[in-house]
């Protein structure tokens, strides 16, 4: 301890030393302010986060490296050309709703276009079996991308599944969000590779490379299935038993899709672009695009809505709040995570002022309680404008849909919040059908009955809610 005292005496006895640190940390604010400021984001998040360095000199400076604003730039141009190796211009029936569909394709790069088959699948206990289905009956290539995949009795049955067509001689290509499926681990695919298979991860972490920002914020929480051009999968429900109601009571309540028809060459596009980004190779795509089936038109109007931090059009977003906005008589809105920006809260908002019916349903508790703090934390303004808010209980709602009248349908992978927005990569699909609409509807009809109405008149102590809310809202736009 007496060496530690001198030492620090020492140190402070050193010439100017005060003058040195002072400069120092005055060139340290300039620096990181100055690269904080050129990412031209929200000035509030700008100002948090200048406020946070000043504070925290060095622990801030982690932070910002680690959680920061981070922009995917120098691989936009090979995506665009692994998506033109696939890509070809829409056909399929006109339609009136010319903004939405110019506005997705020009925020997404993909076309519009259409489907012959559209089917939702309820909860794992329906998706499950479908998916293994489709599997069997591959011939040519599987193409699956998760963000979780547990290694429990769901994810064995899926890799047993992939690793007896990958010994028939069937094409198949894993990726895996490298966070999100950090519980499995890769021996437990060493079956599906010996058996001929790929496997990938996106963005691994890499310790070693110290130069290099770490993405540890930016994940891929697509749930894509491909299976020979033909056949595709999409939705919310990810590769584990926590999300199969016929192995565990307590299962998330979720909505899956299961499509045919020209739109899934749209979702083999978004998979070729995320596994030649993963693998930074390419030598597959001309093999993929071979095998696509000739097109074929379908009844449904269909367009697949991609988002990432590689673009900074936040398609998902502004289609969700263009929707609301193109709505004359309903909004209903299921989502997991209800942590909107300001566009979205006053597109829901001025639609209930306006006479609409608009609906938010949501978990009644949610995988995280400081999540649950923060969507409650909304609600007083959502019943003042009018909105009727539904808690979903005693299961997990982790369904994600957005029903715009009786003809616009969005299910996908997006949740209604800043990191679906803006941080990680999604995708989903949005229908202009009014068969695919009314089943929809069906579907979330279902779950307000077990969804309990938000009352204006509900109890809020402030210990218990109100100062929780007000606090978890603070850090919205981290959650």
């Amino acid at each position: 301890m007496p060496d530690l005292l001198h030492a620090w005496e020492t140190f402070w006895a050193i010439p100017h030393i005060r003058a040195w640190l002072t400069a120092g940390w005055i060139l340290y604010l300039v620096w990181l302010g100055l690269w904080i400021v050129l990412q031209k984001r929200e000035p509030a998040a700008t100002l948090s986060w200048l406020v946070s360095l000043a504070a925290l000199p060095y622990i801030g400076f982690a932070i910002y490296y680690l959680l920061g604003p981070q922009k995917i730039t120098r691989h936009r141009a090979r995506r665009l050309r692994h998506r033109a190796s696939l890509a070809r211009e829409p056909e399929g029936p006109g339609d009136d709703s010319v903004e939405l569909r110019t506005l997705a394709h020009a925020t997404t790069g993909l076309a519009p276009t259409t489907a012959r088959e559209v089917r939702l699948l309820v909860d794992g206990g329906s998706k499950y079996p479908a998916l293994l289905d489709a599997i069997a009956a591959a011939r040519d290539h599987i193409h699956l991308e998760y963000y979780i995949y547990c290694p429990d009795r769901t994810g064995t049955a899926l890799r047993d599944a992939l690793v007896e067509r990958a010994r028939a001689g069937v094409k198949v290509r894993l990726l895996l969000d490298a966070m999100g499926s950090k519980q499995v681990k890769p021996r437990f695919f060493a079956p599906l590779v010996e058996a001929g298979g790929e496997l990938a991860w996106f963005h691994p972490a890499q310790p070693w490379t110290l130069w290099k920002r770490p993405w540890v914020n930016l994940r891929t929480h697509r749930k894509i299935v491909v299976i020979d051009g033909a056949v595709g999968f999409l939705g919310g429900i990810n590769i584990t038993d926590e999300e199969d109601e016929r192995l565990r009571e307590d299962a998330y309540r979720d909505l899956h899709l299961r499509v045919e028809g020209d739109v899934v060459r749209a979702l083999q596009e978004v998979f070729v672009e995320d596994w030649a980004y993963a693998t930074e190779s390419r030598d597959f795509v001309g093999d993929v695009a071979r095998a696509m089936p000739a097109p074929s038109p379908g009844p449904i109007r269909a367009q697949l809505l991609s988002s990432g931090p590689d673009s900074p059009w936040e398609a998902i977003h502004r289609l969700h709040v263009g929707a609301i906005h193109s709505a004359g008589k309903r909004v209903w809105l299921a989502t997991p995570y209800f942590v909107p920006g300001e566009a979205a809260m006053m597109a829901l908002t001025s639609a209930a002022l306006g006479g609409l019916d608009v609906r938010l349903l949501v978990p009644k508790m949610s995988d995280s309680r400081l999540v649950t703090w923060c969507v409650r934390s909304y609600f007083d303004d959502l019943l003042a404008a009018g909105v009727k808010v539904y808690e979903y209980g005693p299961r997990m709602l982790h369904t994600k849909a957005l029903l715009v009248d009786d003809q616009l349908a969005i299910i996908g992978t997006a949740n209604f919040d800043h990191r679906s927005f803006r941080l990680n990569f999604e995708a989903s699909l949005l229908f202009e059908d009014a068969g695919v609409a009314a089943e929809l509807a069906q579907v979330i009809e279902r779950d307000f009955a077990s969804a309990p109405r938000v009352r204006d008149d509900r109890a809020r102590p402030l210990l218990g809610a109100r100062l929780p809310e007000a606090l978890a809202r603070l850090i919205a736009p981290l959650l």
